[in-house]
């Protein structure tokens, strides 16, 4: 799974997540992409789904794209512990996407399989995602 090899500080803030993307809104590498259309903190493990969901359905024909990065540490304390005593230790990783953010492209496969490879990865995603496909220079 995606992690960071090293990092400043080993807990984080939760945040919010406001505003829509300001950068990675269009297709930049393939020819087909899933597109965010609503704030949320996707984990690794969420990431890898939708990949393998992807990659199976294309059978190893084309190449993927991985757009986001899962730099945030989520910390969590453990089940039964009382109030205070500290921030939890940090359980996983996970990216914050903003609406508009480009997930995933991918390139090789005819527009049919390329749609149903990423609706099946939209539906690993945490928020609702949307099938974008280049516009054809003619």
């Amino acid at each position: 799974m995606l992690q960071p090899k090293r990092t400043k500080f080993r807990k984080a803030h939760k945040g919010r997540i406001h505003g829509n993307a300001k950068g990675g809104t269009a297709l930049n590498f393939g020819a087909f992409g899933l597109k965010a259309q609503a704030p949320a903190r996707v984990t690794a493990r969420q990431i890898e789904a939708a990949r393998r969901a992807i990659t199976r359905h294309m059978k190893r024909q084309g190449r993927v794209w991985i757009r986001i990065f899962p730099d945030v540490p989520v910390s969590k304390k453990p089940t039964e512990v009382r109030m205070g005593k500290g921030k939890g230790t940090p359980e996983f990783w996970a990216a914050r996407v903003k609406p508009g953010r480009i997930i995933f492209e991918i390139d090789g496969v005819t527009p049919d399989v390329a749609q149903q490879a990423l609706l099946l990865g939209a539906s690993k995603m945490p928020m609702s995602c949307k099938f974008i496909q280049r516009l054809e220079a003619s």
